[in-house]
């Protein structure tokens, strides 16, 4: 039975980028996918190795000084990163509305039984409100959290939120998607405490949902708060290069009230999965791949609201996702380009958020906005 391939334009936290055959090749080795906890470091250097080459990516890519081994997914880093900022007399923490809806449900359950304060911080035309959080911000504040780009693809003011967050003397969290801080400026330049993320656009298929990586990085300054593990590089007693787990902030390792989280693992195969796409696409690769979801996305938002009735509903500049308004039902548009072979965006009550990548062809969108001009002018199917 011949299976028709399915063109995409669907992301909203999982997004669809082109992997190098090398990639699973080498991920898929044996002795990579051979199971084992890296407490014993003796016989474990291959996998504690490849976990510290990890590291050293997210922390190059994030420009911030240190990162932990990788924990369950993005959401999973935001809430561990908000519990890295909480002080006693600091206990309400700012959170962008324009965060993913999902990042900010497992905020709120992370949160729920906890005297955290979790205040959500309101959007104005797609972004955060910068006049809210101005208001809202005080010296109770332990940390602000916002996402860039945000979950409606817009590129946020993230500086300005950085200084205001400064100027209370609290902590400044940035959610990034991995792939386009290789364009725009890292957490590390933008003076960020934190810079967390899902790293699923690294290397990770799609997979029905999983298994993704969630990172975290941050300074210095910050790094005995990083949760969970972290892999160190030392000399044995024969003075050659080794690795260990080090640093450890969990109830295992220290006294169970001075623990920092209660984060046990990581994805260790996922994070090696990211390490080879990585060292396979190289800085120059990455950022290519950047662009071309950049230049696509506009190149179809363009051809879009060209046709009549069609607004894009934020104004300001996007990365590869952006919202469309259509004139007519979005339902009934989704349905005929799936009736076509055509996922397309996410509908929201805002209109859908489009994700375009490089995997997307100009025949593709082409096409696509085609078929929209067509039902749009009731030439559709009934």
């Amino acid at each position: 039975m011949r299976i028709r391939s399915i063109q995409r334009f669907r992301g909203a936290g999982a997004y669809r980028h082109y992997i190098p055959a090398i990639v699973n090749q080498i991920a898929s080795k044996e002795e990579f996918v051979t199971a084992y906890t890296p407490y014993q470091p003796e016989i474990s250097q291959g996998l504690l190795q490849s976990i510290f080459e990890y590291q050293t990516m997210i922390c190059e890519l994030t420009g911030m000084s240190a990162s932990n081994a990788s924990v369950y997914d993005g959401a999973t880093a935001a809430a561990e990163a908000i519990n890295m900022c909480i002080e006693k007399k600091r206990n309400k923490v700012l959170v962008s509305a324009t965060m993913h809806p999902m990042t900010l449900a497992t905020i709120q359950t992370y949160y729920k039984s906890r005297d955290i304060d979790i205040v959500i911080v309101p959007e104005k035309n797609g972004q955060i409100d910068l006049d809210s959080l101005n208001q809202l911000i005080d010296d109770t504040v332990a940390c602000t959290m916002i996402q860039q780009p945000n979950y409606y693809g817009l590129l946020e003011e993230v500086e300005t939120v950085i200084e205001e967050t400064k100027r209370c003397k609290a902590k400044a969290i940035v959610a990034v998607n991995p792939t386009a801080i290789s364009l725009i400026k890292s957490p590390g330049e933008m003076g960020a405490d934190i810079a967390i993320g899902e790293a699923q656009s690294l290397g990770l298929p799609l997979n029905f949902g999983g298994a993704y990586i969630g990172f975290i990085a941050t300074t210095n300054k910050m790094m005995r708060r990083l949760p969970g593990r972290i892999v160190g590089e030392t000399t044995d007693v024969n003075g050659k290069r080794a690795f260990v787990l080090t640093l450890q902030a969990r109830e295992q390792h220290i006294r169970r009230e001075k623990a920092a989280s209660n984060i046990c693992s990581n994805v260790a195969h996922c994070a090696l999965t990211v390490s080879i796409y990585l060292s396979a696409l190289g800085p120059n690769g990455l950022k290519r791949t950047a662009q071309q979801c950049y230049d696509k996305a506009h190149y179809m938002a363009e051809e879009l609201t060209a046709l009549e009735g069609v607004k894009l509903v934020n104004k300001g500049n996007f990365f590869h996702e952006f919202l469309i308004e259509f004139p007519i039902d979005q339902e009934k548009i989704l349905l005929q380009l799936e009736k076509k072979g055509i996922l397309g965006g996410l509908p929201t009550e805002r209109g859908v958020l489009w994700c375009v990548t490089e995997m997307n062809t100009k025949e593709e969108i082409d096409k696509t906005v085609t078929l929209i001009a067509e039902i749009l002018a009731g030439k559709g199917e009934k």
